[in-house]
């Protein structure tokens, strides 16, 4: 039994949107990005979708607002990790 291409996790959608609001693509490398998109998923509860206007339609703006600064808070500490370890020269 397969899933439906469809469904997916609505917060990848929110980390990729911070992930640009931030420029990151132009300024780290792709592994970096990656690596930064486990981090921050596995920070936040999953909400699983089939169809992206669902969201818009009947998601709350409040709770909207609140997974958008989960996913900041889940992405600032990627960041910090990251960054940590590149400092140290870990990969």
């Amino acid at each position: 039994m397969k899933l439906d291409d469809d469904i997916h996790n609505y917060y990848e959608h929110l980390v990729l949107e911070r992930i640009e609001k931030l420029n990151l693509p132009r300024k780290k490398t792709a592994d970096y990005i990656a690596d930064l998109c486990c981090l921050a998923l596995n920070k936040v509860p999953p909400r699983y979708i089939r169809y992206e206007v669902d969201m818009a339609f009947f998601l709350p703006q409040l709770e909207r607002i609140q997974m958008e600064q989960e996913v900041e808070e889940a992405i600032d500490l990627g960041i910090k990790i990251l960054d940590e370890r590149e400092s140290r020269g870990e990969k």
